[in-house]
């Protein structure tokens, strides 16, 4: 069953399965056709975001259990409604002692029925770096200690960590000689500082509480997908959304599996992933699925709200402020180099030592050193251009080849002088080409380049390059500024052939701002030298409070404040938002602090600041002067986002809240508490207008889901003075067919004004049907009109 209209909600103990059946009349007058729901299974005591799962094979009882979860799937039932779940085949939470699978594995090493679940190297004991000091100085601290649970004894450390000891060891658990008894386990306790260096099992990310999963075993496979298949057969969900499948071993054969196991049960199950689609990268199209979570969309409608010539006095600006490059290419470079040394060395070595047995199982690479395929390996990986290839080792799929293509003129001036063959050769095995089973050094290959890509990208270089941050959010290319109005009908051209069914997304659990605060500082590329002014009047009242702060920091900061300014003028809770932004900026950046050694000092510096100019009259006043200035620009780009997410091929997915204005800021900010409330008494009186126009739009996809899910997508030309600042389409199916107009860009206008445009800006501005725009876009900035 395809979705007419999502709504994603956030599940945890604070907000349960009752709590959202609650709000399914809501839903259902707002006009959303199924909850996409976080994921359902059980998760860490406490987790606030569900993808910890630590026992996939039962309902998470803290959001209400099975019981809860029929009830809120029968309340949909009853409205025609439905229900997406997201799941979570990549990894488990192995952290607490709360997951059975992985104690098991720990109590009974690789006689475990599960020891092939997670993806452990056994030529050594399990490393656990969950020590906050070397294993001696943690026993001789009384950190850890050995307790009997039952007729059982475990190890638990710091009063978090509970451990299991060998059955073997039981009778001897109680003694005193602790060092002796770790020792005999199938785990090596160590400092949490090892992991990026010795840890010998894959991880998510750089996340010491997240295991990997062997997704491509089947018996994995089937305990880990059998709740979610029997719920599928019971019919309580329709679909699901898969987490972070380029961490898999085989993301194709994966959702071939999966697909066809949903099939079996039903045809027609709704299949979608989260995957991050570099510029230019298609999405295979023989994976049987119906398409991304729509991170996609998001970069391509945020990218077509900038206009492009805000790009170089922008990156002049950022550059002279923070003495950093004005390009992304170089920050991204460093974050990558930096990762790959650093965080990723365990998993670059076991990669390097993969190729190294394959080189050594045949004649033909006799020459190969460690050495040159470890300077191979790492520079490809400084300039892989996408997450991941797709081979197999024996084999690779025809769209790999642009990417092995675009990653060997990417490396070719970091390779060292007579080293060019080896980079061939190892892009020959990611082909599918060359002597020995490859399979191996393949997958090691694969599974590093993704996490490299999200780690050193959207989590390091993201936080140190501040040219505009609405372009720096999850599966975005802050490279590019802009996004052309050409460029996106092709794209949505190709939506409507190749996925007509694929979500539409403008903001989610993991974006680093809210679609609004996008929105608004989008509004900056068109007036870049206004934002030049007022940053230096800024910068003068931040100086007595800014010594010893960076000042692309500050910069950052500014910005910050700026996007996410609060519409109803509360300063009280937003000072510790922009706080909570910071401490997580900061350290992600890694560049004056880090998660691993904060530097507590220039933190508080930094916070400081940010209460002092939150706390000054003059600051704060000037800066709801300029967002006043501005707002009416700002409210046409969240409008536009509006129309353009529910009226181009796919499927609209709002994350829960934003249908009013989303001025969120990273998590877990954007995971706070909604007041639905509000939300319910704005919808009855159609007293905001983003959330009128997103009811308006969700009622025509209802009453008309035909011309939505199959109807064509036809760019409508427009002529004139202002034919760059609006964008015009038409869907259409047979007899019936719906017009979109939309301003874009239009700053000029609009900044400064109440009540429309000016009489007369559109000028002579036409569509190419006749229709001109100024009989449409006088009073507003969208305009949708249905015929048939």
């Amino acid at each position: 069953m395809i979705p007419r209209a999502t709504y994603r909600f956030q599940f945890h103990d604070g907000f349960t399965f009752a709590d959202a059946e609650v709000l399914v009349p809501y839903l259902d007058k707002l006009g959303i056709s199924h909850v996409y729901a976080s994921p359902i299974t059980t998760a860490r005591a406490g987790s606030t975001h569900g993808y910890d799962v630590v026992d996939p094979t039962r309902i998470n009882p803290e959001l209400g259990g099975e019981d809860a979860f029929r009830s809120l799937s029968e309340a949909l039932r009853a409205r025609g409604m439905g229900m997406i779940v997201d799941i979570v085949p990549n990894h488990m939470g192995v952290a607490g002692g709360d997951n059975a699978w992985w104690n098991d594995v720990l109590a009974k090493g690789q006689g475990s029925a599960y020891a092939r679940f997670f993806d452990i190297d056994w030529r050594e004991r399990l490393v656990l770096p969950i020590l906050g000091e070397p294993l001696p100085a943690t026993i001789a601290s009384g950190a850890l200690a050995v307790e009997q649970a039952g007729d059982r004894y475990e190890v638990v450390a710091y009063g978090e960590h509970r451990l299991p000891i060998r059955n073997e060891d039981q009778a001897i658990a109680a003694t005193d000689d602790l060092a002796t008894l770790f020792d005999r386990q199938h785990y090596r306790l160590a400092s949490w500082r090892v992991a990026n260096d010795e840890l010998n099992w894959r991880r998510f990310f750089t996340i010491n509480d997240l295991a990997g999963l062997r997704a491509e075993d089947p018996a994995v496979f089937e305990a880990n997908h059998a709740l979610i298949l029997r719920l599928y057969a019971e019919g309580l969900i329709d679909g699901v959304r898969v987490d972070h499948v380029d961490g898999l071993t085989d993301p194709a054969g994966y959702c071939r599996t999966l697909r066809s196991r949903l099939d079996g049960i039903r045809p027609g199950a709704y299949l979608v992933i989260e995957k991050i689609l570099a510029p230019g990268e298609p999405l295979a199209a023989d994976w049987g699925v119906d398409g991304t979570s729509g991170y996609d969309f998001m970069e391509q409608v945020a990218g077509l709200l900038h206009a492009p010539e805000g790009a170089e006095p922008l990156g002049e600006l950022w550059a002279e402020i923070s003495g950093r490059p004005a390009e992304f290419a170089p920050e991204e470079l460093r974050a990558r180099q930096e990762m790959l040394a650093w965080q990723f060395d365990a998993q670059l070595r076991a990669c390097v030592a993969a190729f190294v047995t394959l080189a050594r199982s045949s004649p033909e690479c006799d020459g190969l050193t460690q050495g040159m395929l470890h300077r191979a390996i790492e520079r490809l990986l400084w300039v892989f251009p996408v997450y991941r290839t797709y081979g197999t080792g024996t084999a690779a799929p025809a769209a790999d080849t642009a990417i092995r293509a675009e990653a060997r003129a990417r490396v070719e001036r970091f390779v060292p002088p007579g080293e060019a063959a080896v980079v061939d050769r190892v892009l020959g095995w990611l082909a599918g080409e060359g002597p020995g089973d490859a399979a191996e050094a393949v997958r090691r290959f694969q599974q590093l380049s993704a996490p490299i890509a999200a780690k050193a990208v959207e989590d390091t270089a993201f936080y140190r390059y501040g040219r505009l941050l609405s372009r720096n959010d999850v599966g975005f290319d802050p490279a590019h500024l802009s996004t052309s109005i050409a460029a996106f009908h092709d794209a949505m051209s190709a939506r409507a052939n190749d996925w007509p069914h694929a979500m539409l997304a403008t903001a989610t659990h993991d974006h680093k701002r809210g679609e609004d605060v996008r929105a608004r500082l989008a509004v900056l590329s068109e007036l870049p030298n206004l934002w030049r002014d007022r940053v230096a009047r800024w910068q003068a009242l931040a100086a007595p409070h800014a010594d010893g702060v960076d000042p692309g920091d500050t910069y950052m900061l500014l910005q910050t404040i700026v996007g996410a300014w609060p519409d109803d003028g509360d300063l009280a809770g937003f000072v510790e938002r922009v706080v909570g932004w910071q401490e997580k900026a900061l350290r992600e950046a890694k560049l004056r602090s880090s998660w691993e050694a904060p530097d507590a000092a220039y933190e508080t510096r930094c916070h400081d600041l940010a209460r002092a100019l939150l706390a000054s009259a003059v600051f704060t006043a000037d800066v709801a002067d300029f967002i006043g200035h501005i707002a009416p620009a700002a409210h046409a780009n969240s409008l536009a986002q509006v129309a353009l997410r529910c009226t181009v091929p796919g499927v609209p997915d709002l994350y829960q809240s934003t249908e009013c204005a989303d001025l969120s800021l990273v998590d877990p900010d954007n995971r706070r508490p909604v007041d639905y409330r509000r939300r319910q008494a704005l919808l009855a009186d159609g007293g905001d207008p983003k959330l009128a126009l997103t009811a308006q739009l969700l009622a025509l996809r209802r009453a008309h889901p035909s011309v939505f899910s199959e109807g064509a997508y036809t760019p409508i030309a427009v002529t004139g003075e202002r034919a760059a600042q609006v964008i015009a389409f038409r869907r259409s199916l047979g007899e019936q067919s719906l017009t979109c107009i939309v301003a874009l860009r239009c700053a000029e206008a609009l900044a400064g004004r109440d009540g429309g445009f000016p009489t007369g800006w559109w000028g002579d501005t036409a569509l190419a049907t006749g229709e001109r725009v100024a009989d449409r876009l006088q009073l507003v900035p969208v305009w949708v009109g249905f015929d048939g």
